[in-house]
C-alpha cells in the first residue's frame, strides 16, 4: 500500500519549498506571490529506511525497492476558498483521497515574504485552513443529507440513517472536524465516511516550518502549533523548508554534515514520513532475494496473511505459512541459511501478527 499526504495551507507559507525539497527536484514553483502553484502537483517519493541498503549488501540483489509515499500538492487556501475565493478550492478533490493532510504552517518572520494576512499568527492561519476544509465537507454532506432525505419518504429504514448524518452536520457545523465526530464508529457512518471521503476525517499533521535560526530551539509560533496539536490530539512536526531545499543534490557525507551544521540529525522528509507512519499506525516489512530486496507498507496489527496480500492476493488467498526473520537478526547472522542455523528463523502461521523490520518468505498454495 502507498502512503498519501496531501499538502495544505495558506498561500506562500512554503507549501511549495517544502514540495520541491521532499520530492528532491523542482517539481513545484515556488516564488514569493500568492497562488504561485496553480496546478496540483503529485510526487511518489520513495520512504528511506537503512536497513534495505543493509540488508542488499548481505544479499546483492539485482534491485532495491523502497515504499514509497505519495505526495499532493494544492494551491493555497485563503478565506472564502469555499465559496470560491482563490484557487486552491479547486483542487480539494485532489487531497480528498489521501491517507493523512500535512498542514504547514507559516512560524517565521521575514519582511521579505509577504503574507496572505500581513502578520504572523499560526493559530489564525489553522483556524482559517480549518475552518475553510470543513465548509468543504459540509457542503458536500449537505447533498447527501438531501438525497437521504428524499428516500426516506419511501423507506422507513432510511430514518435512524438520516439522523446520523444530520448529526454529523450538526458537528461540523459548529466548527468540530469530522474526526472528532462521536458517531463515526457506528458501523453505517464508517461506510458513510468512506464514500463520503472527508477531509476532516482524516488525521492530520501540523508542519511547523521555521527560517534557519528556529531550528536548534522552538519558538513562540512553534510552541503555540504544538500546544494546538496536543490540544487536537494530533501530531506536530518543526521543519524548515528552505533548508531542505538546499539539501536537494548533496552527496551523503555533505547531507549529514550540512544537518550536523544546523544542530539536526534528521531530515525533514524523513522526519515527516515517520511521523506519518506512526499517525497511520503503518510498519515496514521486507522481502529479500537474488531479484530484489524490497520494503512493503501495511498497518500495525496486520496478521501474516494480510501481509501476504499486500505482495499479492494469490498469497493472501492461499496462504499456507510464513518463514519469518527478524531485520536485527538477518544483519547480525549475514544470510538466511544462517538464520536458519542458528534458530532464529521462525515459521509462523495465519495468526501471526506481523512487526516492523520482518524479513519474510511466504508459502502458499491456488
Amino acid at each position: 500500500m502507498a502512503l498519501s499526504i496531501g499538502i495544505v495551507g495558506l498561500p506562500n507559507v512554503g507549501k511549495s519549498t517544502l514540495f520541491n525539497a521532499l520530492t528532491k527536484a523542482q517539481n513545484a514553483e515556488s516564488a514569493n506571490y500568492a497562488f504561485c502553484t496553480i496546478e496540483p502537483n503529485k510526487a511518489v517519493v520513495p520512504v528511506p529506511d537503512v536497513r534495505l541498503g543493509q540488508l542488499a549488501e548481505l544479499v546483492h540483489p539485482g534491485r532495491i525497492v523502497n515504499s514509497t509515499v505519495d505526495f499532493i500538492d494544492i494551491a493555497g487556501l485563503v478565506a472564502g476558498a469555499s465559496k470560491g475565493e482563490g484557487l486552491g478550492n479547486k483542487f480539494l478533490s485532489n487531497i480528498r483521497e489521501t491517507q493523512a493532510i500535512l498542514h504547514v504552517v507559516r512560524c517565521f518572520d521575514d519582511d521579505d515574504i509577504i503574507h496572505v494576512e500581513s502578520s504572523i499568527d499560526p493559530l489564525r492561519d489553522i483556524e482559517t485552513i480549518d475552518t475553510e476544509l470543513i465548509l468543504s465537507d459540509v457542503q458536500i454532506i449537505d447533498g447527501r443529507f438531501d438525497r437521504l432525505k428524499k428516500q426516506s419518504k419511501g423507506d422507513k429504514n432510511i430514518g435512524p440513517k438520516l439522523v446520523e448524518v444530520q448529526n454529523l452536520l450538526e458537528h461540523l457545523n459548529t466548527g468540530n472536524p469530522a474526526l472528532t465526530f462521536a458517531g463515526r464508529d457506528s458501523d453505517f457512518m464508517t461506510e458513510f465516511l468512506r464514500e463520503t471521503s472527508l477531509i476532516t476525517s482524516k488525521k492530520v499533521i501540523y508542519c511547523a516550518n521555521v527560517d534557519e535560526d528556529g531550528l536548534s530551539e522552538d519558538n513562540d509560533y512553534v510552541k503555540k502549533v504544538r500546544e494546538f496539536a496536543i490540544q487536537r490530539n494530533a501530531e506536530a512536526v518543526k521543519i524548515s523548508a528552505r533548508m531542505e531545499e538546499e539539501l536537494i543534490g548533496l552527496e551523503d557525507t555533505e547531507y549529514e554534515e550540512f544537518l550536523e551544521s544546523y544542530g539536526v540529525t534528521e531530515s525533514g522528509l524523513d522526519k515527516i514520513i515517520r511521523t506519518s507512519f506512526h499517525t497511520l499506525g503503518l510498519i515496514s516489512f521486507f522481502t529479500a532475494g537474488e531479484m530484489e530486496v524490497k520494503a512493503w507498507t501495511i498497518h500495525d496489527g496486520d496478521k501474516a496473511p494480510r501481509a501476504a496480500g499486500a505482495i499479492h492476493t494469490d498469497f493472501e488467498r492461499g496462504f499456507i505459512r510464513a518463514e519469518v526473520i527478524a531485520c536485527d537478526d538477518y544483519l547480525k547472522h549475514g544470510s538466511e541459511a544462517a538464520c536458519r542455523t542458528a534458530g532464529v528463523l521462525r515459521s509462523e502461521g495465519k495468526e501471526y501478527l506481523m512487526k516492523d523490520g520482518d524479513v519474510v518468505h511466504f508459502l502458499f498454495n491456488v
